[in-house]
C-alpha cells in the first residue's frame, strides 16, 4: 500500500486509554508507526503518540487539491486537443512540487505554529500560534515576541508566513491588520485567500550550520564535528580527525533551537560512512539516529521542520 500523502497530526481527544485506534497512526515521513485497531495501554504511549503521531486524512489528499487546481488547465488542454488533434501531457504530482491551494483546504489547527518573516526586513522573523480566524476576514495569532517581550508591530506591515504540518509546508504573505492588547494580546493579519503548499519528500534533509559533540568505543573517543544537513534519521557533517569506523555506535550532542526554545540532544548514532574530504582537510561522516525516545523525536521533528519552512 502507498504511504499516504496528507497527514494532519494527532489531536489529544482522538486517542482513549484501552480503545483501539479508529485510524492507523504514522510518523511524520508516512512510516507506519501502529494499525487501526491497536489498543493503547499506557498513558506514556498516548504521550508518545500525541507528540510524533499523524494520521492520515483522505479529505486532505493533496492529490485531490492538485486536480481541482488543475480542472481548468486541463479543460483548455482538452479544447486545444479536440482542435489540433493532439495529444496533451499530463503531470503527475511529485514531491517537492509547489502548488496553490485555497486557504479554505487547508485545515488549519488552533496552536499549530507559524512563523512570521517581515517582508521589508527577512532577518526578522517571530514564532507564534494559530489562535484562529474568521472566514475571509482575518487570521488571530499569539503576538509576535523577541527576547521575552512583546514586538510592536504597526498596521500594515507585511509578513511572510510559514507552517509546516505532516509532509506538507506552506506560505502565504499577510498584512497587520491589528494588534489587540486587552483582555489578552493577540495580532489580526489579513486572511489570504491562497496559500503556497510544497510537498516535502520522504527524508527530506534540512540544510543546517551546527556544531556537534560526536563520542565513540569504549574507551570513549571524542571529537568536533560541524553538521551540515539533518533529518529526522540522521544526519551528515565534517570532521577534522578520523575518529572511528564505518558501523561503529556511539552518541551526538547538539543544541538546537525548537518553537522559540534551546533544546539539548544527546542522540545515539551509528557512523554509516566516512570519506575522505576531496581537498584532503578532514573527513566526512554519515550519521545515522537509532533508538530515539518520543522527546528526542518531538524535538528533533520541531526543529527539522522549522528549519524546512524557513527554506521553504
Amino acid at each position: 500500500m502507498a504511504e499516504p500523502v496528507s497527514l494532519i497530526p494527532i489531536r489529544p481527544n482522538d486517542l482513549v486509554i484501552g480503545k483501539p485506534l479508529k485510524s492507523s497512526v504514522y510518523d511524520w515521513h508516512g512510516k507506519l508507526l501502529l494499525d487501526a485497531g491497536t489498543v493503547i495501554d499506557s498513558q506514556s504511549q498516548l504521550d508518545g503518540l500525541v507528540s510524533n503521531g499523524f494520521i492520515h486524512d483522505a479529505s486532505w489528499d493533496i492529490e485531490l487539491t492538485q486536480t481541482r487546481l488543475a480542472a481548468p488547465v486541463i479543460a483548455r488542454s482538452e479544447k486545444l486537443r479536440t482542435q489540433s488533434g493532439a495529444n496533451a501531457p499530463s503531470e503527475e504530482p511529485s514531491a517537492n512540487k509547489e502548488v496553490i491551494t485555497d486557504m479554505d483546504d487547508v485545515r488549519w489547527y488552533v496552536g499549530e505554529t507559524l512563523y512570521l518573516q517581515l517582508a521589508d526586513k527577512p532577518s526578522v522573523r517571530y514564532i507564534v500560534k494559530l489562535i484562529g480566524f474568521v472566514k475571509n476576514k482575518t487570521v488571530f495569532v499569539t503576538p509576535p515576541m523577541l527576547d521575552g517581550k512583546f514586538e510592536f508591530i504597526r498596521e500594515g506591515q507585511t509578513f511572510i508566513v510559514r507552517a509546516f504540518s505532516g509532509k506538507n509546508a506552506y506560505a502565504f504573505t499577510a498584512a497587520a491588520v491589528k494588534s489587540v492588547h486587552s483582555p489578552h494580546p493577540y495580532l489580526h493579519l489579513s486572511y489570504p485567500k491562497q496559500v503556497r503548499c510544497t510537498v516535502v519528500r520522504q527524508g527530506a534533509r534540512a540544510e543546517v550550520r551546527l556544531i556537534a559533540s560526536v563520542a565513540v568505543g569504549e574507551p570513549e573517543r571524542t571529537g568536533a564535528a560541524t553538521l551540515n544537513d539533518l533529518s529526522m534519521g540522521g544526519a551528515s557533517g565534517v570532521m577534522k580527525e578520523l575518529l572511528g569506523k564505518k558501523g561503529e555506535e556511539g552518541r551526538i550532542k547538539m543544541k538546537v533551537q525548537a518553537a522559540g526554545q534551546d533544546e539539548y540532544l544527546n542522540l545515539k548514532m551509528i557512523m554509516r560512512s566516512i570519506t575522505t574530504m576531496e581537498n584532503g582537510d578532514g573527513f566526512k561522516y554519515g550519521f545515522e539516529f537509532v533508538e530515539l525516545s518520543p522527546h528526542e523525536r518531538m524535538v528533533l521533528a520541531a526543529f527539522v521542520n522549522q528549519t524546512l519552512v524557513e527554506m521553504n
